[in-house]
Formats: C-alpha cells, structure tokens, sequence
C-alpha cells in the first residue's frame, strides 16, 4: 500500500504520511499558491507540481528528492497560429480560443519503457509530450491540427481541455485522452494519428439529433484499469458510462443512487469489475444530494451499486468532490478524496469505513497516492 499522499489545493501541495495506523500532516509547499495538478512518477520517484500563478502564468516545478526541495522546470507551449488563419473560436459560445496555455489540467507518466516521457493536458484542448522529464515540452500536432477539433467546445469553462490521458501498460503507445467537451480520442502509434472513440456515450445537453455525437461528448474523467486495459470507465456530464473493448464502444450504466451526475471515477487496479464515484446534482447546483456527501462502488460492472458513508459528513455538507481529486493505490484497498470545502478523507477496506485527516484545507484540486 501507499502510505503517502500528495494533495494540491488552491493555495499549495501538502503531504499525509501514514506512521502506524494514523495519517498526519507532513508538510507543505507552494504555499498560497494554485496548484492544480500534482504527480508523482513511480518511474523513477520524482515528484510533479503544476503552478497556476495568474499574471506569471502556468508554471511546472519538479521535485527529485521526495519534495525536499524544488526546481522550475520546463512549461508546455503553444506555437503561434498559422499567418493569415481564422481565430479559433467556441462553437458554442462564439468567444475565440487563443493557441496559449492557460491550465495545465493532467499530467501523466509514459510507460515503464519510456523513462523520460511524460504527457501533459491542457486547456484550450491541446496535449504535450516530454521526452526528457519536464526540461522540454512539443505540442501533439496531429490532434491539434485534426480538423474535428474546431467542434470541441468548454464545459464549464470557455475553452475545450484535456482532463484525463490513459496510457495502455501493455503497449505505451497506445493512449487515450478525455476532453472536455471533445469526447475520448485514442492513438495507437504513440500520437501520430488519432481517432474519436466516444461512440455510445451521449450528450442530452445538445439537440436529439446532435446528442450521439461522438466529437462533442463531456466526459469529466476517464479511468482505465491496469489489470484488464481494455476496460475504461467514465463519468460523464449526464451519466456513467463503461467501456470493454478498449473505447471502440461504450454503454451506459443506469440505476446510480442518488445521482449519475459527479466529477471523479476511480477503478480497482486489479479488478476491473470494482468503480467507484462521488455523485452530486448536476449543473448549477453541484452540491451533494440531501446535504450528505457519499461515495457509491460497484463490484459487478456497474450492475449494482452501494451506498458506501460510513465516516462520510451526512448532514449539512456541502463538499463537491473535482476530476483529479480521487484516488486509489495500487492495491486497491486504499482510498483518498477532497473536496471543494477542504475536507480530506481516507479509507483502508476500499470504502466500507472513512477518516477525516483534515477539514481545513484549502480547495482540493487533485489527490494522488506516492
């Protein structure tokens, strides 16, 4: 099991070490600043922090040394657009969407035979490539130019991004990316070419007739499963869908108290019949059902779920749980959630039983296990 716990918050990155048989704060960094995506690479152990520092920008530091000490390292950039072309602009809303980072939204390690590479999502919609550990960082040009992008529109954001990059560990060039609102693109040649596999998930905010379009779904995040890669789950702007054969088509899982609206899914890493997700109530509300805040797990495939809030505030709780700020460890019995109000829970048995490390934290954005 993990017994550390990385969680980025609007105002810093702080670390939980487990001692014993209790969790206890371990430090910090970055503090009051935003950090929206934190990682650490099993790899080779180095530690990831995403800075949004408003007037100075997007910014990436690593860490080599457990978090000890850090350095600024390089920052994804978008290249200038071609002389003479049409701005990019929302279909949706109308307003233009600049070729500039404005959030460096996930951040993931490559395959165990790729030391060096990492892959990094944005917002407006572009995805970057490192091959040297964050020093530098090359736009994937084939899915920033694929044509289809000019569809992709913001959730709740003005501008497309990428959330979600699921690189296959039986082969790493094969990778899947979740955007927001663009539907799930696959590549199987390491980024040279890409196609939309988002088939069977649908969009009820869109026309009847728009609504099975692949190009223009919402999938707020997508997991894969590490024992059985062909196995994605994804929880989506209007419910939870599953995919078996790798994204080339997906169903929709029905019948999810209180709710199939949330943010964050998490799979078992060995058993990909095992999910978990924290519902709330869609759109402009985004609060928990009834003020209690619950996590909900299946363990046959979406057919039944349980109502997992033992520990879990159950009365005037307000706690919206974000895409990134879920996590489970590689044996999939340890599980770790913050939320919105700066509340951070963890659980030994895969949920049946929650303890409150911290309720004062600042907005959580991403929680992962190191």
């Amino acid at each position: 099991m993990s017994d550390r716990l990385l969680v980025a918050t609007r105002k810093g990155l702080f670390t939980f070490e487990r001692r014993g048989k209790s969790w206890r704060n371990a430090g910090s960094a970055f503090l009051g600043d935003h950090v929206p995506m934190c990682l650490h690479d099993r790899r080779d152990g180095a530690l990831y922090a995403a800075l949004s520092l408003g007037h100075f920008g997007a910014k990436v530091h690593r860490s080599q040394d457990g978090g000890a000490t850090w350095e600024e390292i390089g920052v994804p950039a978008y290249p200038e657009p071609p002389e003479g072309a049409e701005p990019d602009k929302c279909p949706v809303r109308g307003v233009p969407i600049p070729w500039k980072l404005e959030l460096i939204w996930s951040l993931e390690p490559g395959g165990a035979d790729e030391p060096g590479v990492l892959w990094c999502g944005t917002l407006p919609g572009g995805l970057f490539r490192s091959m040297d550990s964050g020093a530098s960082w090359h736009l994937v040009r084939p899915l920033w130019d694929n044509p289809a992008r000019k569809a992709w529109f913001g959730g709740g954001m003005d501008a497309p991004g990428i959330h979600s990059i699921c690189v296959d560990p039986r082969d790493s060039r094969h990778v899947s990316v979740g955007i927001s609102c663009g539907g799930v693109w696959v590549t199987r040649d390491g980024g040279e070419t890409w196609k939309c596999q988002a088939t069977g998930m649908r969009a009820e905010y869109l026309p009847p007739e728009q609504a099975g379009d692949p190009n223009t779904q919402d999938p707020h995040r997508v997991v894969q499963c590490r024992a059985n890669p062909n196995v994605l789950w994804a929880q989506h702007h209007n419910g939870v869908f599953k995919t078996m054969d790798g994204a080339a088509s997906w169903v929709e899982i029905h019948d999810i108290k209180p709710s199939t609206f949330g943010f964050a899914v998490a799979v078992h890493p060995a058993d990909a019949e095992t999910a978990w997700l924290v519902p709330a109530i869609k759109d402009e509300k985004r609060i928990p059902a009834d003020g209690k805040v619950v996590v909900t797990r299946t363990k046959d495939g979406g057919k039944s779920f349980q109502r997992l809030d033992r520990g879990l505030p159950q009365e005037n709780a307000y706690d919206v749980v974000f895409r990134h700020a879920f996590d489970v460890d590689e044996s999939g019995d340890r599980l770790a959630f913050g939320s919105t109000t700066g509340s951070l829970w963890v659980s030994e048995d895969q949920g049946d039983n929650w303890t409150t490390l911290s309720n004062h934290l600042p907005p959580v954005y991403c929680v992962r296990f190191a």
